[in-house]
Parts: structure tokens; C-alpha cells; sequence
């Protein structure tokens, strides 16, 4: 396996190591915390721990950061590889390539104020920006997005998610403080359609492993027709060759 080829295994590997665990106790503790806060009102003793509601705000607080960070790197590779680095732009283009490195610093800064802000119209702002700054690093030249079907698009499907996750962490403290929980509700239907959307993640991501060739195997395998779905090699094996190799698979 060249450099290349393990460089673009960083973005699965970390889903499947720290993103997806993450998901996994953030809707447990959520669970545990509804249903102690439904037993609660009820006037019922619960036998669910009070930690479930911190826990749930620190796990969901990582699994934000964790989301956006995860989203970065997925662009990072396709940004850099197949674009910065293989069309030459900071040669072509050095204002585009600067711009770009800029982004993505000024992305990560908007999230690190946002966990910081306390006034509404601060944390509003830098989500906005860290929203914005997903959206532009996902429109660059490099990123696959797969348009054409975007119902079914692994890109989609993740911007789609860590905008939510930077939602959610904006409205945080607006949640604590409304009485009437209108806050909670939406906080609860957007973050159950998340959870939709990181199953679908898991499942475009495996598609899309499949379906991304090797570095040295990309030359023979974008020669294919993926609308016939045939491939024909360049160099057809000769009756000698093939009488060869079937005689070896005897062994």
C-alpha cells in the first residue's frame, strides 16, 4: 500500500475508532436523561443516575468537535491531493491555494470561540462561520460529491451532519434556560434526523471504500465504462499467457 493509499484510510479509521463509539454513548445518556426527566415529572423515583443530563452535554460536546474535526479531514485529503497538489495550484493559482489554507485555519478558530462564547449573538455567529467555512472547503475542486445522486451521497449526508452537530452545540444554553423546552424539541428531532444521518454515513462510507481504487489501480480503473459497468484491459493476455496461468492454478 503506497503513502497515499493509507493517508486517505485516516478519515474512516478515525470514524470507526472515536466518532462512532461517541455516537453510541451520546444517544445512550440522551435516552437515560429523557427517561429520567419523564419519571421525574411524573413524581416517580427514577433509578436512573443524575449524571445521564451532564454526561450526555460532555459527550455531545466531544462528538461535535469530534464531527467537524472528522469532516475537515475528509476534505483535507481530496483538497490537497487531488487538487493543490496534483494540479500544481500553488503554482497555478497561489491566491486559490492560500484562500483554501485559510479556510480551513479560520474554520477550526470558529469552532474554538464557539465552545467559548457565552452571549447568543457570539455563539451564533461563529457557528455561522464554522458552517460556512464546511460549506466553501466542500465546494472546492478535489471533494466528490456525487451530485447527481446527493439523496445518496456520503458527502451530503456528512456536511448535512456536522452542520446540525454545530447547531446543536449553539443552542446549548438556550436549552438550560427555556422553561416551555421548546428548545429541547427541536434539539431532539434535529438530533434524532443526525442519528439517521450517521447510520446512512456508515453505510455510503463502505460503499465508497469499495468502490475507491488503489493509487496504482486508478489508471486501469477510471478506463472503465461505469454506465455499461465493463472493463476491457489495454493489453489483452495472449492464448499462451492465459494456457500458463491456468496450468499454475492447478498447483
Amino acid at each position: 500500500m503506497e503513502l497515499t493509499d493509507f493517508i486517505s484510510l485516516i478519515h474512516p479509521a478515525l470514524a470507526v475508532i472515536f466518532v462512532f463509539p461517541l455516537i453510541g454513548n451520546v444517544s445512550n445518556f440522551a435516552w437515560q436523561a429523557r427517561q429520567r426527566r419523564l419519571q421525574t415529572a411524573d413524581k416517580k423515583k427514577s433509578k436512573i443516575p443524575a449524571v445521564a443530563g451532564p454526561e450526555h452535554r460532555r459527550f455531545g460536546n466531544w462528538l461535535t468537535g469530534s464531527v467537524v474535526g472528522l469532516t475537515l479531514i475528509g476534505l483535507a485529503y481530496p483538497i490537497f491531493a487531488d487538487n493543490i497538489i496534483k494540479n500544481k495550484l500553488w503554482v497555478k493559482a497561489p491566491f486559490q491555494a492560500i484562500f483554501i489554507v485559510l479556510m480551513f485555519v479560520a474554520t477550526i478558530t470558529s469552532l474554538v470561540f464557539l465552545y467559548k462564547a457565552k452571549q447568543p449573538l457570539w455563539r451564533g455567529i461563529f457557528a455561522t462561520l464554522t458552517g460556512a467555512g464546511l460549506v466553501i472547503l466542500g465546494s472546492q475542486d478535489g471533494v466528490f460529491r456525487r451530485t447527481n445522486e446527493w439523496y445518496w451521497s456520503h458527502y451530503y449526508y456528512g456536511i448535512a451532519a456536522a452542520l446540525l452537530m454545530v447547531f446543536s452545540l449553539a443552542i446549548v444554553p438556550e436549552i438550560y434556560r427555556d422553561r416551555k423546552n421548546r428548545w429541547r424539541i427541536i434539539h431532539t428531532i434535529l438530533n434524532t434526523f443526525a442519528l439517521l444521518l450517521f447510520i446512512g454515513q456508515g453505510m455510503t462510507g463502505a460503499r465508497d471504500l469499495l468502490e475507491i481504487p488503489l493509487s496504482w489501480q486508478k489508471p486501469y480503473v477510471f478506463q472503465c465504462d461505469f454506465q455499461n459497468k465493463t472493463c476491457l484491459p489495454n493489453d489483452p493476455p495472449n492464448q499462451q499467457s492465459m494456457l500458463n496461468i491456468n496450468s499454475n492454478s492447478n498447483y
